[in-house]
């Protein structure tokens, strides 16, 4: 923590500076649009392990992405893609405590990996990711005979993370491609959820028992990796080619090269405990995590209940594996380094309820489990889409998926629901479009298959109606338009005489001349907050939305911040935050009320810093701050956590 002397010229500095980003606010700043006699300023600044400005081995604080707080056990998480793993800070002291990774961590030096789940009875344990080249790569568990060329073989840890300086060669930043990426912990505490650059999502049991529970041994063990969770095919980063032909591709052909895969898990939502869902009466703890941005985007929902409830004697639910076993005679030891469960193709993970593609389909049958028949199927718009898709095992990448009897992919378990994105109205001379046009088994006339040329953004989860809300930054053809589609994740369908419930778009709306990015819910209401990314092909103003999650009402449009990445709510003030990294006179931390929907103020803050989050205990606001600026201090070139809190 910094000296009290040192904090209050640093708050002085903070108040100099938001003087001077008023701007056209009300006479009387620095109270600017807030009837709080106060100011927002920088208080303490935390060090981020293993980053410095001379390059090895970690470099700058400049490459993260999202961040969470846990205001039970007082802790703040961020995703750090130069150090290769999840810092650990604690929120009263401002202090780091540990960094989450694996084998290839930049902190801790890869000395404290998390190990893997294994059963010590069966030896069985979470397979190894193979990439649709039929290759291992070591972006997830390093288990039952992977091996890669230089002797990198088995030994029960988790590999790690890809970064942002991609693949070990730190050269280039392929964003599409990256990790850590979404994270978001459980309202316990126990575990957190982090996507990664393999197309999966990492689980990480903090309360495990021990040796690695993470929080009762005083942040001394590193927690366990309880799940890895393949929600598509992995780019080929270990293969004979690595991603190089991946890499050409993304220079003007849409990261089409199969060695791509799915691209990296992001942008996730979960339940945050187990819930009630009146859909079908279960109580379900779910996630949500997007893939192909910004290739052929989609959306899986998890059914993770099994994961954090950790059942005894059900190695499947409680470990999200596979659901055929990774053997080859009757799920006994030994394993077979190439069995069923390491190729996600063949074999889905058991815990996956559904899929979602926004890939223009020409119809949205919510009344299937399936939906790749009637006009999809006449316009081959398959579900799930096969082109990334193949069976093999490692060093026999095999033959393209074929297309099965029963109408969707070979090799894909049909108990996995798979749908397209919304129908919506296109443009006219006359409309704007973007309107949701029901879904069923014909198309209205006027309706098109919504896509995802900006790539999906953020997400929550919105208690009111027990639904996902999910953004679209351009769901249409039309650049002005976006939208925030309402996703059921235990919608009816019948099949046969079973009635199953299922993930599908049940509405959307359309937030023009925004394109929405990030999402947050005002606790106990209807109220969410679109952040609006405001750019990519065409610069609109400033603008921040405020919606009614049920109906999709426009409440109140703000003007005075926008440009923004993400968002949070913090109930212990009652106030938005938004990351607002590209403001055209700077990036600052915009501040919202959540009580009046009214701006209060700017805090001018630096470089990249389009995280935010907040603990509700002492309302201190966590931004990572990129090296450069004054922000960061004396750490100025390292980068840093800036801690922000109002005066």
């Amino acid at each position: 923590m910094k000296p009290k002397r040192f904090l209050l010229v640093v708050a002085v500095f903070g108040v100099i500076l938001i003087l001077n980003s008023c701007g056209s606010s009300p006479a009387g700043c620095p109270v600017c649009g807030t009837d709080k006699n106060g100011t927002v300023a920088l208080i303490d600044v935390m060090l981020v392990p293993e980053h410095n400005p001379n390059g090895e081995p970690g470099g700058p604080f400049n490459i993260f992405d999202i961040g969470w707080t846990d205001p039970k056990n007082r802790l703040y998480y961020i995703t750090d893609r130069i150090g290769l793993d999840v810092p650990v800070f604690n929120t009263d002291s401002n202090i780091a405590l540990w960094a989450i990774g694996g084998d290839n961590s930049v902190a801790e030096a890869g000395d404290f990996p998390s190990v893997c789940w294994a059963d010590p009875a069966t030896g069985e344990t979470i397979p190894p990711i193979t990439t649709a080249q039929g290759n291992y790569t070591r972006f997830g568990c390093k288990t039952n005979g992977f091996r890669l060329p230089g002797f990198f073989g088995p030994n029960g840890h988790f590999g790690g993370f890809i970064g942002g300086q991609c693949c070990a060669s730190r050269a280039n930043n392929l964003n599409p491609l990256t990790g850590p990426n979404g994270l978001e912990a459980s309202d316990d505490g126990n575990f957190l959820f982090v996507g990664n650059g393999s197309a999966s999502l990492v689980v990480f049991d903090l309360a495990a028992p021990p040796p690695n529970n993470f929080i009762a041994s005083n942040f001394t063990a590193p927690p366990l990796v309880t799940a890895v969770i393949a929600t598509g095919t992995s780019p080929d980063y270990d293969g004979p080619n690595g991603i190089g032909p991946c890499q050409a591709s993304a220079n003007g052909r849409a990261f089409s090269d199969p060695t791509c895969g799915d691209l990296r898990g992001d942008e996730l939502a979960t339940t945050g405990g187990i819930v009630t869902f009146p859909q079908d009466g279960s109580s379900r703890f779910l996630v949500a995590i997007i893939n192909g941005d910004p290739g052929l985007p989609f959306v899986s929902i998890i059914d993770a209940t099994g994961i954090v409830t950790r059942p005894a004697n059900n190695n499947r639910l409680a470990h999200c594996l596979p659901y055929a076993p990774f053997t080859s005679v009757n799920n006994q030891p030994p394993y077979s380094p190439g069995g069923p469960g390491s190729t996600f193709t063949a074999n889905y993970a058991s815990c996956i309820l559904g899929q979602i593609y926004y890939d223009a389909a020409v119809q949205n049958d919510t009344t299937v489990l399936i939906d790749d028949a009637g006009a999809n199927g006449a316009a081959g718009i398959p579900c799930p889409d096969p082109s990334l898709q193949f069976i093999g095992t490692p060093g026999n990448p095999g033959p393209a998926v074929p297309t099965g009897a029963s109408g969707h992919a070979a090799g894909f378990n049909p108990d996995v629901a798979c749908h397209h994105g919304p129908q919506l109205t296109a443009t006219t001379p006359t409309k704007p479009g973007g309107v949701f046009c029901a879904a069923g088994p014909g198309t209205p006339a006027g309706c098109v298959g919504a896509v995802a040329l900006a790539g999906l953004g953020g997400m929550v989860y919105y208690p009111p109606t027990h639904t996902f809300l999910l953004t679209n930054g351009n769901s249409t053809g039309d650049i002005t338009v976006g939208s925030v589609d309402v996703i059921d994740p235990l919608h009816a369908v019948t099949v046969g005489e079973t009635t199953v419930h299922v993930p599908v778009v049940i509405n959307s709306f359309p937030i023009y001349q925004c394109m929405p990015t990030g999402l947050s819910l005002r606790t106990g209401t209807t109220d969410v907050l679109v952040g609006c990314a405001d750019h990519d092909g065409r610069a609109f103003a400033p603008s921040s939305v405020i919606i009614n999650g049920t109906t999709g009402a426009v409440l109140t449009t703000i003007n005075n911040v926008g440009f923004v990445d993400q968002t949070w709510y913090n109930p212990g003030d009652d106030n938005y935050y938004l990351g607002a990294r590209d403001m055209p006179t700077g990036p600052v931390l915009g501040i919202i009320n959540g009580a009046t929907r009214q701006w209060l103020r700017n805090v001018p803050t630096n470089g990249n810093a389009h995280s935010v989050a907040a603990d509700p205990k002492n309302n201190h606001i966590f931004v990572p701050l990129p090296a450069g600026g004054p922000n960061c201090e004396t750490i100025a070139a390292d980068g840093c956590v800036g801690v922000y809190a109002q005066q």
